[in-house]
């Protein structure tokens, strides 16, 4: 497989000391035999160079391996074991069977006791759920292990554990009724409308074939059903040597990967004969559009079609894949077409196509559609012309040219930044490869194939032309979609639209304009620096003040390679937002960077930017607004002059508002028709006490968005100050300053704009819980519990000791949980400390729970709290929560984004730099003791604050909602 982009897509000395305090010792181990040596098994019938960091084996019964050394992040390894069977290996009456053994496996095995596994690698630093976890899909299973601290001791340890999960787990009739309804709980606990719309497309793109009716997740029925018996023939029919392949990536010397492999893997042995895989099926062709509709009044009526072809096997070659990236220019090309329609004013709100392998069963062309409003058909139509006019008449060289140069531009960035890439992404990519059996090979081998490409003109008019007629045809045409209307015969509507004939336009589309730098607005003269000093000693932090009060943070961190961070703070964020009224600062990160610059529009900027590694984001920060890219030194003065002209000059295009409004009313009823959805909805804005500023806006707010409204709003904004500029990364110093100089160091001088909002509150403590409705499943419920903490920088080192209280919650109530009342492994505990704030801190426990076990979960977590309140946390316990925050912290120290965090705002207020030295002893520090007084501090019963989301309707919901009303509540 080339990698080919679809879309433009020390102070901390204590913690190592800490890290290495407690791992074990490492052990050394007798030489075994040499494995049967097959280096190029993933290889075989390609063309493509291999990448040589990569060692192949296959041992004598069967198994293949892949290891490498990667130092990224130093001291890490990924291990991946993938095994050959997915849903779509079930029978009928095994549905969801595939996952069921992925979540017995990883509670034990015949040599490691129900749970223990978790806590052995939290021992080794590993973090549950991010570090250790394991997924299951339509074609595999994979269990993924990142080991923090990457011993061979713990290698060896690992691996041992994991031979023995995919061997001989534990499918005792205890452990399945225990797991069981943990499994069940997902099921219940997934979207209802979004999946009632996602099963019946796939039941409709892949009619006659197993992937229509084979969803992972299983039926409640078959996953009921199981028994010891079925679980372990389904087990040792599956779970054999010769279907697995083990993949281990990182700091560690891959002649010792491949002993410990053997050492472990060489006595697993099949029982039995192996069993084949299943005939996937292929897509029967249909002499007209196959059509369903679904009616979700939650949904707005989003529209998917799909041109399918049946998937081939065939050898992963270069010519394979540099006519696959013809395939790709034809529908980045007819994607741009797409955008400029909805930018334009069109009528949908948004329109793509991709081009897809699926689950190994259908090679697919998908058109997803949102229109806007409820004419479906007007957008179809339009959707259609643009296809249509793609294959009726080939494509300017120039949009050729552009999308080349964007992918070229792309490339050289991977290519350039490849030694940094970590050794958990090459796992991946190595494990994806192998379940699409194609290769993978280095990001130069793959930039070059794609340059040879060009150099052969591969990317003619005529060709991409050719390329779009097919993929824009196949052997079947199918479409799904929703209709909010009751009542309708929407897919009989839909078969008869899609067999209205469209004839594209014969001629090419418009030649496009050419734009440059020197179009943007001007500055004026270069800015002086009028200090330049050292920030911080360990890494060296350089601060650097301009004349006109602008100030820059500057990390030469070439640990990146040729990549360079940009983040701009200006104004004030939250503080500077009114706090009594709703404001449209919701829009912003929809509407605000697409309103252009002067007198440039998005389309304009995009072509300005194309093929340049120059990026334009925008985010709200509780003090400071943000915009943001990551750019390389190449193209650093251009990234900041853009950044700079939009804030001197801004421009107010109508249409992206106009946009944002339409996008934000389609998904809004979305928000009510589940538990998430309305914690996402609702939670933040309760949680600050109902002020705007964090509340979502309703309906008729956004209903009543206007440009001129986002513009009276934001066109101050941006012409306030502070700015501070923060550029970190493989840059010299010298070049970063003339670039500043010449774009912010050339505004005028700002006034600091002043805070006029109030700090954020937290809201009064309740005795019966908030109760919100949604109207999703009946089954679906959420419990929310949380307790004020603080803020600001004067307590961050409180903050961070808060971060592993809440390591400490969260383990217990998740294993209590999922012990006594079979929940999923949703549950969550966080804490959050504003730093831009004196308050709004909070340490908050929430959870996906049955409707009848909501009150469960609160005394559950009261009870927790209590305990930690009332005596100190064992030693174990604290090392298992402590250990992966710090390996943790320690991983993402050697990257640009952890150090950007860390010293935001340094250069306005040096404490933030201050404490970044005492960052590694806030955490390393940490006693059991510590631990108590800061339970019994702040998660105190009468501080507390509760929220329920009940069903609509339900019993539960009304009871809630009268206890609440009594007692004063929300």
């Amino acid at each position: 497989m080339i990698w080919f982009p679809r879309v433009l897509r020390p102070a901390l000395v204590a913690l190592p000391l800490l890290a290495a305090a407690i791992a074990a010792p490492a052990q050394e181990h007798a030489p075994l035999p040499a494995p049967q040596t097959q280096p190029g098994w993933l290889y075989k019938g390609s063309d493509i160079p291999p990448d040589p960091e990569w060692r192949f084996g296959v041992l004598p019964n069967g198994l293949r391996y892949a290891v490498r050394r990667n130092g990224v992040p130093p001291g890490q390894v990924a291990i991946r074991i993938r095994m050959d069977v997915g849903s779509l290996m079930e029978h009928d009456d095994e549905l969801g069977y595939a996952h069921f053994i992925e979540h017995l496996s990883f509670r034990g095995s015949e040599h490691v006791a129900d749970g223990e596994a978790m806590r052995i690698w939290q021992r080794m630093g590993a973090t549950f759920g991010a570090d250790t976890n394991a997924s299951t899909s339509f074609t595999q299973t994979v269990y993924k292990i990142d080991l923090p601290s990457a011993t061979e001791a713990n290698l060896d340890e690992s691996l041992k554990i994991l031979e023995d999960m995919m061997d001989r787990p534990s499918l005792t009739q205890a452990v399945l009724d225990s797991e069981r309804p943990v499994v069940l709980a997902e099921a219940r606990e997934q979207p209802g409308p979004q999946m009632r719309l996602a099963d019946l497309t796939r039941e409709t793109f892949f009619a006659g074939q197993l992937l229509a009716k084979r969803s992972p997740i299983g039926k409640p029925e078959t996953l009921t059903a199981a028994t010891p018996a079925k679980m372990r023939a389904f087990q040792e029919r599956w779970y054999r040597p010769e279907r697995a392949v083990v993949v281990i990536s990182g700091d560690i010397d891959p002649v010792t990967s491949e002993r410990l492999i053997q050492r472990h893997f060489s006595s697993w042995q099949g029982e039995g004969p192996a069993t084949p895989s299943p005939d996937f099926g292929k897509p029967a062709p249909g002499a007209d559009p196959a059509t369903a509709s679904l009616v979700e009044p939650s949904l707005p009526p989003l529209l998917s079609m799909a041109y399918v072809r049946p998937w081939t096997i065939g050898d992963d070659t270069i010519i394979f894949n540099q006519k696959r990236m013809v395939d790709m220019i034809a529908t980045r090309i007819v994607n741009r077409r797409l955008e400029s329609r909805a930018r334009g004013g069109g009528s949908f709100i948004q329109a793509s196509t991709d081009l897809q392998d699926v689950s190994r069963s259908a090679n697919i062309t998908f058109v997803n559609i949102l229109p806007l409003g409820n004419d479906w058909k007007a957008a179809l139509g339009d959707v259609r012309q643009t296809i249509a006019d793609a294959i009726a008449a080939p494509p300017t060289q120039a949009e050729i040219d552009r999308e080349v140069g964007e992918i070229d531009a792309n490339m050289r960035a991977q290519v350039a930044s490849a030694k940094v890439e970590a050794g958990a992404k090459k796992a991946d990519d190595m494990v994806e490869a192998v379940d699409i059996h194609e290769t993978t090979t280095t990001m130069a081998t793959s930039y070059a194939i794609f340059q040879d490409a060009v150099k052969k003109k591969f990317f003619t008019p005529a060709a991409v032309q050719a390329s779009a007629k097919a993929v824009f045809s196949g052997t079947a045409l199918r479409a799904v979609i929703n209709s909010p209307t009751p009542g309708e015969d929407a897919a009989a509507e839909l078969a008869a639209a899609l067999k209205t004939d469209v004839k594209g336009a014969a001629e090419a589309a418009a030649r496009l304009s050419k734009v440059s730098f020197d179009k943007l607005p001007k500055f004026g003269p270069k800015g002086k620096v009028v200090s330049r000093t050292v920030a911080l000693a360990d890494p060296k932090m350089e601060r650097i003040e301009f004349a006109n009060g602008v100030t820059m943070l500057l990390f030469e961190n070439p640990s990146e390679v040729s990549r360079v961070y940009v983040r701009v703070r200006f104004g004030r964020g939250l503080t500077a937002l009114p706090s009594d009224r709703p404001t449209p600062a919701f829009a912003a990160d929809l509407a605000l960077m697409p309103s252009g610059i002067g007198k440039m529009g998005q389309e304009e900027i995009d072509r300005l930017t194309g093929g340049r590694r120059i990026g334009y984001d925008f985010a709200t920060d509780d003090d400071a607004f943000v915009v943001g890219a990551t750019t390389s030194a190449e193209d650093l003065p251009d990234q900041l002059r853009l950044f700079a002209a939009k804030l001197q000059s801004p421009g107010w295009d109508p249409k992206p508002v106009a946009r944002a409004r339409a996008a934000l009313l389609a998904s809004y009823a979305a928000l009510g028709a589940s538990p998430d959805g309305v914690l996402a909805r609702d939670l933040d804005g309760l949680l600050h006490a109902g002020d705007p500023r964090w509340g979502t806006p309703s309906r008729e707010e956004i209903d009543q968005l206007t440009p001129e409204s986002f513009r009276a709003l934001w066109a101050p904004l941006l012409a306030e100050g502070p700015i501070e500029v923060q550029v970190f990364g493989d840059v010299k110093a010298d070049t970063a300053i003339d670039a500043m100089a010449r774009s912010f160091g050339a505004l005028k001088p700002r006034k600091p704009a002043p805070a006029v909002a109030p700090a954020a509150k937290f809201p009064a403590h309740v005795a019966n819980p908030v109760v919100r409705t949604h109207g999703g499943r009946d089954t679906q419920a959420a419990a929310v519990i949380a307790w004020p903490t603080g803020g600001g920088i004067e307590g961050v080192g409180e903050g961070r000791r808060l971060d592993v209280l809440a390591a400490v919650f969260r383990d217990r109530l998740l294993n209590q949980l999922r012990m006594k009342a079979g929940m999923s492994y949703t549950p969550n505990v966080d804490s959050q400390w504003p730093v831009g704030m004196p308050g709004g801190g909070r340490v908050m426990a929430m959870g996906m729970v049955p409707p009848d076990k909501t009150g469960f979960f609160f005394e559950l977590a009261r009870s927790i709290a209590a305990d930690l309140a009332a005596k100190p946390v064992d030693a174990d316990e604290l090392k298992r929560a402590l250990l992966p925050i710090a390996q943790q912290m320690m991983r993402f120290s050697t990257g640009n984004m952890f150090w950007l965090e860390q010293t935001e705002g340094g250069t306005l207020d040096p404490r933030r730099l201050k404490a970044v030295d005492t960052l590694a002893s806030d955490l390393a520090g940490t006693t059991p003791q510590e631990i108590q007084a800061l339970a019994a501090k702040y998660l105190r019963p009468d501080k507390d604050w509760t929220l329920v989301v009940l069903p609509e309707g339900s019993p539960q919901a009304a009871a809630a909602m009268a206890a609440s009303k009594s007692a004063g509540g929300q």
